[in-house]
């Protein structure tokens, strides 16, 4: 009797294309997903970055009897009380600070900028701050966001 034992041993083609393309699937996914989310971490930090500007701001108030810092004492705030804390999440490097008493006006878009609105309080679901219903010691903090649009803070 003759017995012929034609089993091979290996993949086939369509296996070995079916597991290269569920691989390029799983890459493709993964270098779409990371990029948000260091987006979105960035953008928390630029968050957590405004509250303790705010927190700062608020400890300056209450070591100068209510003031804030004059348009002349502005870098002597930001020597003495924020001391380089703050680095924009983007870049590394300490934020540009624009201060503001129109508060009003339209927020800056460059994601290394943090605006401070003296006098001011933050417009609900606006992401901007408006001097409508804001005391003389309000204060509020805008950070733009690389996901778009901009965060608000005040006290």
């Amino acid at each position: 009797m003759n017995t012929k034992n034609n089993s091979k041993r290996g993949f086939t083609i369509i296996e070995v294309v079916l597991v290269l393309a569920i691989a390029g699937l799983i890459f493709l996914i993964v270098f779409l997903a990371v990029p948000a989310l260091q987006r979105s971490q960035r953008d928390t930090q630029r968050r957590n970055d405004a509250g303790r500007m705010l927190t700062l701001l608020g400890n300056y108030q209450s070591n100068n009897k209510g003031a804030f810092p004059s348009a002349t004492g502005q870098d002597a705030f930001i020597t003495n009380y924020v001391k380089g804390e703050l680095n924009s999440p983007s870049s590394g490097s300490a934020y540009t600070f624009s201060w503001t008493r129109n508060a009003n006006a339209n927020y800056a878009t460059d994601t290394d900028t943090m605006q401070i609105a003296l006098g001011a309080k933050c417009d609900p679901g606006n992401s901007r701050a408006s001097t409508s219903g804001a005391g003389g010691r309000n204060m509020a903090v805008i950070v733009p966001l690389e996901g778009g649009g901009a965060y608000c803070t005040d006290q």
